[in-house]
């Protein structure tokens, strides 16, 4: 299993989980995990994922949910979850 993290953090707004959740689908990630949170407007969301099965790059996801989180006024990071946990190690 080839797992990501997907954070999604911006003002609160409708359309982002099913923006973020469909372009997830269209690229045939699968969502193992999924927590959100609204505090005082502001968004926030993390998803567990699983690309084994991708049609493209961990490159080509980063860069696709880089660009829809600027049509969707928000902050999309996509990393390894192996390199995610390795930077919140404490």
């Amino acid at each position: 299993m080839k797992k990501i993290v997907v954070t999604v953090i911006g003002a609160d707004r409708v359309g982002i989980v099913a923006g973020v959740t469909k372009e997830l689908a269209k690229e045939n990630i699968n969502i193992l995990d999924i927590s959100q949170t609204i505090l005082d407007g502001i968004f926030d969301m993390v998803l567990i994922c699983d690309m084994e099965n991708a049609k493209g790059s961990l490159k080509q996801v980063q860069d696709d949910m880089g660009e829809l989180g600027r049509e969707l006024g928000v902050d999309v990071r996509v990393q390894l979850a192996d390199i995610f946990y390795a930077m919140h190690w404490i």
